[in-house]
């Protein structure tokens, strides 16, 4: 194998150097589009595969904007290739996408979701047809309610009937689920998700109505019967009213402790109780209201008030005027019968007469406006009671410093507020809540003492401690001062005995030096030989080169006499 190698190299060699320069680029170029194809080859199948979320192109850019932001808030990776088609990268994904897009009603019209017959065969029969349209649809939804979050596992049974040829005897489509909820899932109590899979259920088989959709959970309990949940959705209701109450309970109780801790320090203002009763009944309120016709509006450069104003138009007039002169005429009734004329009017009824009636009917129209508006919620009335607590202030004796009490306490006097003050705070706690007398409001800021013992404790504590504390540093120093001094004292007594020590001992030894040169220089003038040890001729020999030094250079034996007695 390794003769055939070595005669393979051998060979390519030989026709590499029997080749020209056209043929070497021309199979260069050859290895480098192999080597690119290769690749190429791998980077493209190495690419991940995408699966289609709609099958159809989104053609409505404001559908598109929905979806896209629909799956961008539930975090779930998408493409969009061209011609709006929306690509996600597994099946899983896929399947989570079209649940939530199915419980938010985001599907475009005219899509379908379902991908039956992939291929269609000669021989397949319109039984197997329905019969894998069944299938389908019943693992497509399987699969949908499956990747729900609070859902273990789903059971999905559909029956899709035959159609008859009379609508009397077509039976209707219906669908059961079973669901197995993950442990700790609220799904059965959370009406949101119930619609939402009934939702998924109801738009995947054409012809499903809600009411023949069942869902129930393992032990059989229906859990779409929102009819019966009535007193949970007013149980859920006061909950949520109940937390918009708190919300603007801790809203408006943290803006008045913001602005009175400011002022007053919050160790002094601590108790804040807020209470707040609205009125959650949706109420719709129609007004109408009646104003004068504007002819001509005010001009704003003059200084007076040019404006026109009429309080009606005139929309018609009817006028009537009766006028009657002559003879009076009273009537007696039928031919041939009494009249019931009175006796004292038949003798009047002969004289002249005059009647005028005249009436006039003005319709006059005003300027109308018709207001209907709803409120819901309405906040009838706002309780604030605040403490705020006084001032503690030590008591000082005439030297300035705290008085103490005979149990080592600090002597301390009380400053309560003054009432114009309280009065201001109340004042601003109006202004923050919007207060409004008539709707019953009240503001309560009161002045009481807060029970202080243990913070007192403390400070007298830290105050003895601090007092301590000085004292002991006062009497280190004292001592501290008194040790210095006595070392110095005692240096400079140890240094003067030392120095009167030395001189005694150079005077001593002075003295002893010039008695044995006395009678060296004796004995040397009576010629008797004295014996010297080698340590005396060498301090005699010092000595004598020292006096000749002395005579030789008395300046620089004096700067040095005057160093060693500035040493001294």
């Amino acid at each position: 194998m390794n003769e055939w190698l070595k005669k393979s190299l051998e060979r390519l060699k030989s026709l590499w150097a029997s080749w020209g320069l056209p043929q070497k680029l021309i199979l260069i170029a050859v290895i480098l589009a192999a080597v690119v194809g290769i690749v190429l080859l791998f980077t493209v199948s190495g690419a991940p595969t995408q699966l289609r979320l709609i099958n159809t192109p989104i053609k409505s850019d404001d559908e598109l904007r929905l979806i896209t932001n629909r799956l961008d808030s539930e975090g779930i990776d998408f493409t969009i290739a061209e011609g709006n088609i929306l690509y996600v990268k597994d099946l899983e994904t896929r399947s989570r996408a079209v649940s939530v897009l199915l419980r938010e009603d985001l599907i475009p019209k005219g899509t379908s979701l379902w991908d039956v017959f992939s291929v269609d065969r000669f021989t397949t029969t319109d039984f197997e047809r329905n019969v894998n349209l069944r299938r389908a649809i019943i693992q497509e939804v399987t699969r949908h309610i499956e990747s729900i979050d609070a859902v273990d596992r789903a059971n999905v049974v559909i029956e899709i009937p035959e159609d008859k040829l009379f609508t009397q005897d077509q039976k209707p489509v219906t669908a059961s689920v079973i669901l197995y909820p993950k442990p700790g899932s609220d799904i059965a109590n959370n009406r949101k998700q119930l619609e939402g899979i009934q939702k998924i259920i109801k738009f995947a088989v054409s012809g499903l109505t809600d009411e023949n959709i069942v869902i129930t959970d393992q032990n059989g309990i229906v859990l779409n019967d929102f009819a019966g949940l009535a007193n949970f959705d007013r149980l859920e209701l006061t909950k949520r009213e109940q937390l918009l109450i708190q919300r603007q309970e801790a809203y408006y109780r943290a803006a008045v402790l913001r602005a009175l801790q400011q002022i007053y320090t919050a160790d002094r203002v601590r108790d804040l109780n807020i209470k707040i009763d609205m009125d959650m009944s949706k109420k719709a309120v129609e007004t109408v209201e009646h104003f004068p016709f504007t002819l001509k509006p005010d001009n704003p450069l003059t200084p007076y008030d040019d404006s026109s104003i009429s309080p009606s138009v005139r929309l018609s007039t009817e006028r009537k005027s009766y006028e009657y002169q002559g003879t009076g005429f009273n009537p007696e009734g039928p031919a041939g019968m009494e009249g019931q004329t009175a006796p004292a009017y038949k003798d009047l009824q002969n004289m002249v007469g005059k009647a005028t009636e005249t009436y006039v009917i003005e319709n006059e129209a005003l300027n109308k406006r018709n207001t209907v508006e709803e409120s819901s919620p309405k906040m009838d009335r706002v309780t604030v009671s605040v403490n705020i607590d006084g001032v503690w202030k030590w008591k000082y004796n005439d030297k300035g410093q705290p008085e103490v009490k005979a149990d080592g306490g600090i002597e301390r006097e009380y400053e309560s507020i003054a009432q114009p003050e309280l009065d201001s705070a109340a004042a601003l706690i109006r202004d923050a809540i919007g207060y409004d007398r008539m709707r019953g409001d009240s503001v309560t800021v009161r002045n009481i003492q807060f029970d202080r013992s243990s913070q007192f404790k403390a400070e007298d504590a830290e105050f003895l401690r601090a007092q301590q504390l000085r004292r002991v540093v006062l009497y280190s120093l004292i001592g501290l001062a008194f040790l210095l001094v006595s070392f110095i004292v005692f240096r400079l007594v140890s240094r003067e005995l030392e120095r009167r020590r030395r001189i005694s001992e150079e005077k001593r030894a002075l003295e002893q030096q010039m008695l044995r040169e006395n009678a060296i220089r004796q004995a040397e003038e009576q010629n008797i030989e004295v014996s010297m040890s080698v340590e005396e001729r060498k301090r005699l020999d010092l000595q004598e080169h020292a006096i000749n030094m002395a005579k030789e250079h008395p300046e620089d034996v004096a700067q040095l006499i005057r160093t060693w007695l500035r040493e001294e």
